[in-house]
């Protein structure tokens, strides 16, 4: 059973930074394409920046690609997406998620498996 576990979210001022951390485990994530996504109050959830597992390579959504950047870890199995120069417009819950996929999608309906989300506040 695939579980995607988030964590590092949290209350911060404009301009700080911040780490999240999506542990994932019940299976090999070889092929893969993890992905970060948010969701503000009332608008749809958005993608945010992706991975691919076992190449590395990266994209990063326009609105994000010059504070934030997506990372992993093998041995941890883990995930990470470090946000430099938060500002109240990133507010929202951040949702790790995995596609079965070789290219980074950017739509949610690719994503097979997601985590239960941890709340990012940027207070200005």
């Amino acid at each position: 059973q695939v579980q995607l576990v988030e964590s590092g979210g949290g209350l911060v001022q404009a301009g700080d930074s911040l780490r999240l951390s999506c542990a994932a485990s019940g299976r090999t994530f070889n092929g893969y394409v993890m992905g970060w996504f948010r969701q503000a109050p009332g608008k749809e959830r958005e993608f945010v920046a992706g991975i691919r597992w076992s190449g590395g390579s990266t994209y990063h959504a326009d609105s994000v690609k010059t504070r934030f950047t997506i990372s992993r870890d093998f041995a941890k199995n883990t995930v990470y997406l470090q946000m430099n120069s938060l500002k109240p417009e990133d507010t929202a819950v951040y949702y790790c998620a995995a596609s079965n996929t070789i290219n980074i999608h950017t739509t949610r309906d690719r994503y097979d498996y997601w985590g239960q989300g941890t709340q990012v506040i940027v207070s200005s």
